[in-house]
């Protein structure tokens, strides 16, 4: 008897044990409230707003590269279009970033060596290591690229890239971009490579949008400066992405990291028709998309003379705008104002191998489970775009770009195993054939 007592004890701590492990584990589908200790700041920043109408059924899908329209002219284009891939759906966005080299390309490692970021608090910055990364067997990435540490410049990467999207039918690639000469804090300028990444994405009928980033000194009036240098360098280019309106005039789209830098009022000037230096029924207008962050961001966003708002952070729980469960009222607030609301989804999220201290904002993929979930949460919503982060952020774990296994002497990296490293294209474009099935019955 005492034996199967001990028995019985046993037997009930082990499932106890496996209930605890499987809730730890769905825990990462569920939002949580860890934003405030990854960017101080934020909570003392102002944001901005947005207005215009925006009842799109259609985007824009035109000319060759360099061809230019006849004045006035507007080609309706449609949802999707065919590639080399398949069939991609100009309705699913996906960011990408050009900013990474190697010795090969560009002399040096560029962000593979990552910095390991201090934590703002010297105490507990002082508990985590320093330094940065050494590339190509360490990397500042939790995840290891099947292309290997690459370069941005390679014309083979930019290939498998437009390659890779198309597979995974988005149909925009959305470049983080800076004005020529500026970079990110690890980076180096690449305005340069524009050009080949829309020739790149013309071989695949892709398009692509501008991810303006914020640098020292933007305002509203060096936007307005980046978004006609844009337009008059490559608005003829036949990868340039415009949007449609329900107005029917074809029109760039922009979105802006970080809007809630620059106050509502500043951003006014530039948006709204009265504006000192007004974009808005130039040849300059275009739509400008600014990011949500936290909920009163919505309301300098419409004040600020925008068009619609994104979350982009793929953490759910991370931020008000990258909860899911706030996406409806989001999408709500953003219908009654006219405004576009595009929700960002991510296969999961982990940074720890340049942020070590922030481990607690971890999102784990689940097998592809956590990806899923905010798919679905973001057609729960019927938006009229979704966009993906990211196709290839590897320094926040939120890449859908082909992975594979990887083991060092001094590191293992994750992998998408027991999948193969196409999963997350593959689900990507499993979930944007499915959206856009749904929006057909939505606008029946």
């Amino acid at each position: 008897m005492a034996r199967l007592r001990k028995k019985a004890r046993i037997a009930l701590f082990l499932f106890t044990l496996f209930v605890f492990g499987t809730m730890m584990g769905l825990r990462t589908l569920k939002p949580t409230d860890g934003f405030s200790d990854l960017a101080p700041g934020l909570a003392l920043l102002p944001m901005i707003g947005g207005k215009m109408d925006q009842r799109s059924v259609s985007h824009d899908t035109t000319a060759s590269p360099g061809q230019v329209r006849p004045a006035g002219s507007n080609v309706k284009g449609v949802l999707s279009n065919s590639g080399p891939e398949g069939t991609i759906f100009y309705d699913v966005h996906i960011f990408y970033y050009a900013w990474y080299g190697t010795p090969q390309m560009d002399g040096k490692f560029i962000h593979w060596d990552h910095i390991l970021v201090p934590h703002w608090d010297p105490k507990i910055a002082a508990s985590y290591p320093r330094g940065r990364h050494m590339p190509p067997e360490d990397i500042g990435s939790s995840f290891y690229p099947e292309l290997n540490p690459y370069s941005s410049r390679d014309p083979d990467v930019l290939e498998s890239h437009m390659e890779q999207i198309g597979a995974s039918a988005a149909g925009v690639l959305v470049l983080s971009w800076y004005p020529p000469g500026l970079a990110d804090d690890n980076g180096e300028p690449i305005e340069d490579l524009v050009p080949a990444v829309l020739d790149a994405a013309y071989r695949h009928n892709l398009k692509v949008a501008f991810h303006i980033q914020p640098y020292r000194g933007r305002n509203d009036q060096s936007v307005h400066d980046n978004v006609k240098y844009i337009i008059d360098r490559y608005g003829d280019h036949g990868a340039f992405y415009k949007f449609t309106p329900s107005t029917g005039k074809s029109l760039p789209l922009f979105y802006i990291y970080d809007s809630y830098l620059t106050p509502p009022e500043s951003w006014s000037e530039l948006l709204t028709p009265a504006g000192s230096h007004s974009l808005r029924g130039s040849a300059y207008d275009a739509v400008f998309i600014a990011l949500i962050v936290e909920e009163r961001h919505k309301h300098d966003i419409l004040a600020g003379g925008f068009d619609g708002m994104y979350t982009y952070f793929a953490s759910n729980g991370f931020s008000f705008g990258s909860s899911h469960q706030n996406w409806k009222a989001i999408k709500a607030f953003c219908d009654g104002n006219n405004l576009l609301f595009i929700p960002s989804v991510g296969p999961g999220y982990i940074d720890t191998s340049i942020r070590p201290w922030n481990n607690h904002n971890t999102r784990n993929r689940v097998n592809g489970r956590y990806f899923e979930t905010a798919l679905q949460a973001a057609l729960n919503v019927l938006p009229e775009i979704v966009s993906i982060t990211s196709f290839n952020e590897w320094h926040e774990g939120t890449q859908i770009e082909r992975a594979v296994p990887k083991k060092t002497v001094t590191r293992v990296y994750l992998d998408y195993q027991p999948h193969g490293p196409d999963h997350y294209l593959e689900l990507t474009r499993l979930w944007a054939e499915q959206f856009n099935k749904e929006k057909a019955q939505w606008l029946m």
